[in-house]
C-alpha cells in the first residue's frame, strides 16, 4: 500500500514530462536502498526542483501551495499535532479557521494521514501543498528538539530576575553565583553548547556591547549570528560558563582559560576550549569546539595535491631535521601536525609533544601540556625532552629566538622537530626565523620542508552548479592562459542543505617548500622573501594560490574562496 501513491505520483511527473522514466526508476532505487520518499529523492537528485514538484501537486490535488519560509505559526497551533504524528506523516499545522484546521503536507494523496489527525485533533482538515524538505526544517524549527528552542528558555525569565550591576566594586559574588545556577540560565547555557555541535561550528564567540549581547558562531570558517540573550544575562551567562569551566568567577579584571568537556547523546563527548577576556562592557568568553570524533588523521583526505603531498611525506620521514607548518590561526596547522604525527607513531619511536594547550589526546604520544605561570614554556619543555631520549619532537608553536634556538639544535642533532609558526606564506616563513635571531647557515641546515596551509569552504554538493565567468576573471586570479577557455567553473546557489550559503565544510590548500640545495644556497646568500618564492616556484613548489585554483577546476570551491584566502602570486 505504501509504494501506490508513489507509483501514482511517479506516472503523472512522466505523464507531465517533468521526469524521465529512467530517472523514476533511479529515484525509486534511492528511496528503496537509502529510504525517504520517491518526492524527497527525486529532488535530492536533482531530477525535479522542489518548487517544480509543489506546483505541480497543487494543480494536480486542486488544492493551495504554501512557503513555509515565510509563514510564522502560533504555539498553540503546533501544539495541536504532536511531534510523533508530525514526523510520522510529514505534516505540519499551519492555521486554524472556526472548525477546519489547515495543515501542510508533502502528498495530498495521504488519506490514512488526513484521517489520522482528523480523528486526533477533532477538526476538520484542509490540506495545504509544501516540500518535504520545508516540512522537515518546519518540524525541527517548531517542535521542542533535545536542546530547547531560544524562545522557551527566554520565556523562563521575569524582566526583574537580575538587574546589570553597575560598578564592579558593588558586585556581590553569593548573588553572582546564585544567578548563574537559575534553571534559565543554565539551559540557555546548554542550549548555546548544544545548538553549536548541531550547526558544527568551530567557535562561540558571547560578547557584550552596551546595549546588547550577542552570540555568534563560525561555520566553515566565517562567524554567523545565532542569537541575542538580553543584555541583563551577561554577568549569569558568563559566571555559569566559568563554573562549567573551573574558573574563578570573582576575577573579573584578568583574562582567564579554561576547559569544558560535555557529554551528549548516547555517550558522545566534546571538549569546548574557553577563554574569558575583560572587555569595556563585561567579559567576552570565546568556546572552540574540539571534537576527537571528527579529527582528520589521514593524510589524503585533508586536501594535499598528489605531489604536495609526496613532498610532505619525504619530509616527515626523515630521520632528523626540521619540518614547519605555518599560517594564521585557525587554518588547521594542528589538524596537520596531528595527522603527521599519526603517521610517524610507531611502536620503535619515542615521540614527545610540548602543547599549548593539549586540543586531543593522541594513545602512544607524550603530550605535555605548557604552564607559564609556574615557568613551565616551550624551551623549558624543549630541554628536558631532550633528556628524555626522544627520537620525534612537536612544538606548539615557535614564538620566541630561545625556544627557535633550542628547536634548531635539536634537528641538527639526529632529531626530528614538528613545530608551527605565524606567517603568510612558506618563503617569509625563513625571514622570520632569521629576525628571531637565528644564523642563515643554522635556518639553511635544519629546514627539511615548511608548509603554509589556509581553509577553504567547499562548495555545498546538494546546490553545486556551473556557472558562467569571463575568461580574464579567470586570468586575473592567476588561471594558465592555456587552460583558462577551457576551465568549468561552479558555485553553490543555496539549499536548507547548507543554510543558504552554498558552502558545506572546509578543505586545506596548501603549499609545501622543500628545502632542495639551490633553496639553501640562497639563503646562505641572504635572498629575499620575493627572491625565494621565485625560486621555489621555479624549482616546482605549488602556492597556495596555485592549489586554491586546482580547487575550482575540481569543483571543489569557488573563486571568491580562493580570493579571500589565498594572496595573488604577483602581488
Amino acid at each position: 500500500m505504501a509504494g501506490a501513491p508513489s507509483n501514482r505520483l511517479g506516472e503523472l511527473l512522466i505523464k507531465e514530462n517533468l521526469i524521465s522514466a529512467s530517472q523514476l526508476m533511479k529515484a525509486q532505487e534511492a528511496s528503496r536502498s537509502n529510504g525517504g520518499r520517491l518526492s524527497f529523492n527525486l529532488t535530492k537528485l536533482g531530477f525535479i526542483k522542489e518548487a517544480d514538484l509543489t506546483n505541480f501537486l497543487s494543480k494536480q490535488f486542486g488544492v493551495p501551495s504554501i512557503d513555509l519560509s515565510s509563514f510564522e505559526v502560533d504555539d498553540e497551533i503546533i501544539a495541536l499535532i504532536p511531534q510523533d504524528v508530525a514526523e510520522k506523516h510529514l505534516v505540519i499545522p499551519v492555521n486554524k479557521v472556526g472548525s477546519n484546521l489547515i495543515v501542510a503536507m508533502s502528498d495530498p494523496s495521504n488519506i490514512f494521514a488526513i484521517d489520522d489527525i482528523k480523528f486526533l485533533t477533532g477538526y476538520n482538515i484542509e490540506v495545504v501543498v509544501a516540500s518535504e524538505q520545508a516540512i522537515k526544517e518546519s518540524i525541527e524549527k517548531y517542535y521542542q528538539s533535545d536542546t530547547m528552542k531560544f524562545s522557551e528558555v527566554m520565556a523562563d525569565f521575569e524582566d526583574d530576575d537580575m538587574e546589570i550591576v553597575a560598578g564592579e566594586s558593588d558586585l556581590d559574588l553569593a548573588e553572582l553565583e546564585k544567578s548563574s545556577e537559575d534553571a534559565p540560565v543554565v539551559k540557555l547555557c546548554n542550549l548555546i553548547l548544544m545548538e553549536a555541535i548541531k550547526k558544527g561550528a568551530s567557535d562561540i564567540h558571547i560578547e557584550p556591547y552596551e546595549k546588547e549581547l550577542r552570540v555568534r558562531y563560525r561555520v566553515d570558517g566565517v562567524l554567523v549570528e545565532q542569537m541575542k540573550p538580553p543584555v541583563k544575562l551577561r554577568n549569569a551567562i558568563s559566571s555559569r560558563i566559568k563554573i562549567m569551566s573551573s574558573l574563578d568567577i570573582a576575577e573579573r579584571r584578568l583574562p582567564q582559560d579554561g576547559r569544558i568537556k560535555l557529554k551528549y547523546a548516547k555517550g558522545k563527548e566534546m571538549d569546548f576550549r574557553v577563554s574569558v577576556l575583560p572587555t569595556l562592557f563585561g567579559e567576552k568568553i570565546v568556546l572552540r569546539l574540539l571534537d576527537k570524533g571528527n579529527l582528520q588523521l589521514d593524510m589524503t583526505k585533508l586536501g594535499f595535491e598528489e605531489a604536495a603531498l609526496k613532498d610532505f611525506k619525504k619530509a616527515i620521514h626523515q630521520p632528523f631535521g626540521m619540518v614547519l607548518v605555518t599560517g594564521p590561526t585557525g587554518s588547521g596547522k594542528t589538524t596537520t601536525l596531528y595527522s603527521a604525527l599519526s603517521e610517524l607513531n610507531q611502536i620503535t619511536e619515542n615521540i614527545s609533544t610540548a602543547e599549548d594547550p593539549v586540543e586531543f589526546n593522541l594513545l602512544g604520544i607524550n603530550q605535555v601540556q605548557m604552564h607559564e605561570s609556574i615557568g613551565l614554556n616551550f624551551a623549558a619543555a624543549l630541554r628536558s625532552f631532550l633528556r628524555q631520549d626522544p627520537d620525534i619532537i612537536m612544538v606548539g608553536e615557535i614564538r620566541d629566538f630561545e625556544t627557535a634556538e633550542i628547536s634548531i639544535k635539536a634537528a641538527l642533532t639526529g632529531h626530528l622537530v614538528l613545530s608551527t609558526l605565524h606567517t603568510n606564506d612558506a618563503p617569509s616563513t625563513v625571514s622570520r626565523l632569521l629576525n628571531m635571531g637565528i644564523e642563515p647557515f643554522l635556518v639553511a641546515s635544519a629546514l627539511n620542508a615548511i608548509v603554509a596551509q589556509r581553509l577553504a569552504r567547499k562548495i555545498c554538493t546538494e546546490c553545486k552548479e556551473e556557472l558562467k565567468v569571463p575568461v580574464q576573471t579567470l586570468l586575473d586570479i592567476g588561471v594558465n592562459p592555456d587552460i583558462a577557455a577551457s576551465m568549468k567553473v561552479h558555485h553553490g546557489k543555496g539549499c536548507s542543505n547548507c543554510s543558504n550559503t552554498g558552502y558545506k565544510g572546509r578543505v586545506a590548500l596548501y603549499e609545501v617548500m622543500i628545502m632542495k640545495d639551490e633553496l639553501k644556497e640562497f639563503i646562505l646568500n641572504g635572498a629575499s622573501t620575493a627572491e625565494l618564492k621565485r625560486e621555489a616556484i621555479r624549482l616546482g613548489m605549488q602556492t597556495l594560490r596555485m592549489s586554491a585554483v586546482n580547487k575550482i577546476r575540481d569543483g571543489i570551491t569557488t573563486i571568491e574562496e580562493t580570493v579571500r584566502t589565498t594572496a595573488s602570486d604577483n602581488s
